[in-house]
């Protein structure tokens, strides 16, 4: 079998795993544990970004970088506590990932979380031997809707941009496919509504299930 053409870069939240509950569970459990209210919708808009960026961006009276870093590293370890025992990994996700080794295509993690949200999620989709090239919000200056993340994940492939195809959740993810040259693929995971992600060259509702290594191929050649 000829070697694809094209690489794939995952976003992982909303994506490969359907986090968005527990992600909220944590956020609304560290806003009220600092006196601050974190409603659904306030997440919502935030979700796909790093949480640097949210709070800089949207708290009142924002902390220092130190207690932000603080803040961050809380929630992320009450996160995986949450998720440890009943990962929510997304419908067809393993499966998607199996299908597109065996067809030698290229793959890449592009994500906002941190490493070890980002390592752990790899475990447990059993791709550590897979996906080599992982790229997380620590990895770059400029989060979603910045391009960086995916213009280090292509760079980790050897793939130009213009010839991988990123599949993504949120709209910022969304912006940050098209500003590297890249296609996208929607996934209107919990959270978002089939408009929100207009922008992806093609939309598929709720999981992975719908995604075969044909169907990114098709929407790279059109």
């Amino acid at each position: 079998m000829p070697q694809p053409e094209f690489g794939v870069i995952f976003d992982v939240d909303g994506v490969l795993i359907d986090s968005y509950g527990a992600h909220l569970k944590t956020w609304q459990i560290c806003c009220q544990r600092h006196g601050r209210e974190c409603t659904e919708a306030q997440f919502a808009a935030g979700f796909g970004r790093t949480s640097r960026e949210v709070i800089r961006e949207t708290w009142p009276n924002p902390p220092s970088d130190a207690e932000i870093a603080a803040f961050d590293e809380e929630k992320e370890i009450l996160y995986r506590e949450l998720v440890a025992n009943d990962f929510p990994l997304m419908p067809g996700a393993r499966e998607l990932i199996k299908a597109l080794h065996a067809q030698a295509v290229p793959m890449a993690i592009g994500s906002s979380g941190p490493p070890k949200n980002v390592e752990l999620a790899v475990e447990k989709l059993e791709a550590k031997d897979i996906i080599r090239t992982v790229i997380t919000g620590r990895d770059v200056v400029n989060g979603k809707p910045h391009p960086d993340v995916f213009l280090k994940g292509a760079q980790g492939m050897g793939i130009d941009p213009s010839r991988c195809i990123v599949l993504e959740d949120a709209p910022p993810g969304i912006e940050a496919a098209l500003a590297a040259g890249a296609k996208c693929l929607g996934i209107v995971s919990r959270g978002h509504q089939w408009d929100d992600l207009k922008r992806a060259h093609e939309r598929v509702m709720d999981d992975l299930r719908q995604v075969t290594p044909e169907l990114l191929q098709r929407i790279m050649g059109s």
